[in-house]
């Protein structure tokens, strides 16, 4: 379980997307986002779910890897092609990601939710960290 803390950035204005497929996990970090201000869209329990929520424009997107089925980077495809900037919240270590995703920021689960906040913030440049 991921532990709570006061969320160490404002993501006032912000849309982020929560792709997780494990239930307690996904409405941790929902409820983080929403604490620092941000807007959640989902949180969507499959990529195809995800993708759906691609036409509200997030800011930003918290995707795991594994949905249920083992690894799999449709959602991290479907948002490189919109240009959404997003980050990878896994219990995957880096050598199971793509190299054409080498570079996204990867939160190791379980995950101090002030980390994801954090990440989510650097990622759009709008977050203010306190």
């Amino acid at each position: 379980m991921m532990r709570e803390r006061k969320p160490s950035a404002d993501l006032g204005g912000m849309r982020i997307l929560v792709v997780e497929d494990e239930f307690y996990l996904a409405t941790d970090i929902a409820d983080q986002i929403e604490r620092a201000g941000g807007t959640v869209l989902g949180p969507c329990a499959d990529a195809s779910a995800g993708v759906a929520e691609l036409d509200a424009s997030p800011d930003c997107a918290v995707i795991d890897i594994n949905l249920g089925q083992g690894p799999s980077f449709e959602m991290a495809e479907a948002l490189k092609r919109r240009g959404v900037p997003f980050l990878f919240m896994t219990g995957y270590d880096a050598a199971t990601i793509p190299l054409e995703f080498a570079h996204v920021e990867r939160v190791a689960k379980p995950a101090d939710t002030s980390r994801v906040i954090d990440a989510i913030a650097r990622l759009t440049g709008g977050g203010r960290v306190s």
